[in-house]
C-alpha cells in the first residue's frame, strides 16, 4: 500500500513543503498510517504569508457582492462533493460517516452561505454632524492576512467557522489544520481553486511549531485559534509581544442543571447525547450535571440507562452514535483520568476501553464526585459525564460557575422563573433551556473566562474579523 505525502496549499496552488520532515497520519479506528503530512517550516509559512498578501491587495477592495458570490459557489461545490469529504474526514477521525455528512458538510455548507449573506450587511454608526460643521462615518474594514488555526474534533466544520467570516468581511487566510486531521481541510482548498483567487486560502499542514511559526508572523493583523486553553494562552501571548489581535475559542466544562420539576426521561435523554456525542470531543459537551437532590436516584439510573444506548462504531456503521477517539495521546489522557478518579467517586457505567484495536471508549458515567476534584474541574473531552447534587438554586449557580470555564450551559426545568433567573446568574456564554448543544449560524457562539473571548458564527463573528475607521470631512 503506498503512504501519500500530503503538499501544502499555497496561492492555488498544492506545493511541496521545504522540509523533509514528516509526521504520519494513524487512523483512530485500526491504528494504521493513512498518510503522511509535512512539519512545515518557517519559509514555508512565509510563502504562504506572501501569497495571502498579495491576494489581500484585490480580494480586500471586492464588493460584498463579489464576495457573497464566491462564498455561494463555494458552498454548493461543499455539497456537490460531499462524499469526498466524508471519505477524506473519516480517515482521519473514524467518526461515522453519517453524522459527518449531516453534522459537518451540510451544516458548514449552510454556514458558509450564511456568511455570504452577512457580507453584504455589515454595520457602523450612521453619517453624521456630531460637530457642527463636521460630517463623520465609519468605515468597517478587513483586517488584511489572517492567520487561523484549526482543531481536530471537528475538521471541516471548524475550517468553516474560521474561513468563513474572515474571508467574507474581505481578509485573506493561511489556515493550519490540525496535524492529525488534515485532510478533509485540503478538500476544502481544492474545491477553492477557480472559485476563490488565487492566494485568498493558503493552508499550511505541520505541527504546533508550524502553528507557532504561523502565530508569530509579524505580517498577520489577527490570528484565530480553536484549541485548548494552553494552546490559546501561547497564541495569546504571541500575539501580546506583537500588539496584534487574537480570537480565542477555547476549552469548557459545560453545566447542565437540572431542577425537581424537570421532565427525567428528557433530561437524561438529552443530557446523555450532548455529553457523548463525537465521543465527547466537543467544547460544548454537557460532561457536569448537577441534579437537585430529590430526584438525584432517578435520574442517575435513567442517566446510565440513556448512556449505554449510545454505542460506538466504525465509520460505516448505521448504527455507531460516535466513534473512537481522535488519537492515541489523547486516548492515554483520558484512560488516565479515570484511573486517577478519587476513592469517593464511583463509575456507573463504562469507565473502559472497547476492544482490543482503535481509540474506543464506553460511554461513562462518574457520580459522587467533589465540586474540587479534577474530574470536574478539568476538560476530558471524552465520553464522560459526571453527577453532582445540589439542594437550591443558590447552590446550583455556585456550582455551575464553580469551573475555571464559561462556554455553555444548560437549564432543565418547567419553571419560567427559574429560566430567566438562570440564564442571567449563569456564567457562560451560550444558555439552552431543555436543550443542548444545538447551534445556529446566526447566533454567536463563544464563552467567559478561560474558554477565551471572541466569537464564532453569527453577524458577530464576521464582525470580529473587521476594523473600524472613523472619517471626519470638513464642510468648508
Amino acid at each position: 500500500m503506498t503512504i501519500d505525502l500530503l503538499k501544502n496549499y499555497i496561492d492555488g496552488a498544492f506545493v511541496d513543503s521545504a522540509s523533509d520532515e514528516t509526521i504520519d497520519l494513524v487512523s483512530p479506528v485500526d491504528e494504521t498510517v493513512v498518510a503522511r503530512t509535512p512539519v512545515s517550516t518557517e519559509a514555508d509559512v512565509a510563502a504562504a504569508v506572501e501569497a495571502a498578501q498579495r491576494a489581500f491587495r484585490t480580494w480586500g477592495r471586492t464588493t460584498p457582492g463579489q464576495r457573497q458570490t464566491a462564498l455561494l459557489a463555494l458552498a454548493d461545490a461543499i455539497e456537490a462533493h460531499t462524499d469526498e469529504i466524508v471519505e477524506a474526514q473519516c480517515r482521519n477521525t473514524g467518526q461515522p460517516k453519517a453524522v459527518v455528512a449531516a453534522e459537518e458538510v451540510k451544516v458548514g455548507a449552510d454556514q458558509l452561505r450564511f456568511f455570504a449573506g452577512a457580507a453584504r450587511l455589515l454595520e457602523g454608526k450612521s453619517a453624521g454632524e456630531y460637530m457642527e460643521g463636521f460630517t463623520s462615518y465609519v468605515r468597517r474594514e478587513p483586517i488584511g492576512v489572517v492567520g487561523q488555526v484549526t482543531p481536530w474534533n471537528y475538521p471541516f466544520m471548524m475550517a468553516i467557522w474560521k474561513i468563513g467570516p474572515a474571508l467574507a468581511a474581505g481578509n485573506t487566510v493561511v489556515l493550519k489544520p490540525s496535524d492529525t486531521t488534515p485532510e478533509s481541510t485540503l478538500v476544502l482548498a481544492r474545491l477553492s481553486q477557480g472559485i476563490l483567487p488565487d492566494g485568498v486560502l493558503n493552508v499550511i499542514l505541520g505541527n504546533a511549531a508550524t502553528g507557532a511559526s504561523l502565530v508569530e508572523h509579524p505580517a498577520l493583523g489577527l490570528v484565530s485559534i480553536t484549541g485548548s486553553v494552553r494552546a490559546g494562552i501561547a497564541v495569546a501571548v504571541s500575539a501580546a509581544k506583537q500588539v496584534k489581535r487574537a480570537h480565542l475559542e477555547l476549552g469548557g466544562k459545560a453545566p447542565a442543571v437540572v431542577f425537581a420539576d424537570a421532565d427525567i426521561d428528557k433530561a437524561a435523554g438529552g443530557i446523555a447525547e450532548a455529553g457523548i456525542f463525537n465521543g465527547g470531543q466537543d467544547c460544548t459537551a454537557a460532561t457536569r450535571v448537577l441534579v437537585h437532590e430529590s430526584i438525584h436516584d432517578a435520574f442517575v439510573d435513567a442517566l446510565v440507562a440513556k448512556a449505554e444506548a449510545l454505542t460506538p462504531g466504525l465509520p460505516d456503521d448505521p448504527d455507531a452514535f460516535y466513534g473512537p477517539l481522535n488519537n492515541a495521546a489523547h486516548f492515554g489522557r483520558v484512560v488516565e483520568k479515570i484511573a486517577a478518579l478519587p476513592s469517593h467517586a464511583k463509575v456507573r457505567t463504562g469507565g473502559n476501553r472497547i476492544g482490543d484495536t482503535g481509540y474506543f471508549f464506553a460511554p461513562t458515567i462518574v457520580t459522587d464526585v467533589a465540586q474540587d476534584d479534577a474530574i470536574v474541574q478539568e476538560e476530558t473531552f471524552g465520553p464522560v459525564i459526571t453527577v453532582q447534587s445540589f439542594t437550591d438554586e443558590e447552590q446550583a449557580v455556585e456550582m455551575a460557575n464553580g469551573v475555571d470555564y464559561g462556554l455553555a450551559a444548560s437549564v432543565w426545568t418547567r419553571d419560567h422563573g427559574t429560566v430567566q433567573r438562570m440564564s442571567v446568574a449563569l456564567d457562560s456564554g451560550a444558555v439552552w433551556i431543555n436543550c443542548h448543544i444545538p447551534l445556529v449560524a446566526e447566533m454567536p457562539h463563544g464563552g467567559f473566562k478561560q474558554s477565551g473571548y471572541g466569537k464564532d458564527l453569527s453577524a458577530y463573528g464576521v464582525e470580529d474579523y473587521t476594523r473600524l475607521k472613523h472619517v471626519m470631512s470638513a464642510h468648508d
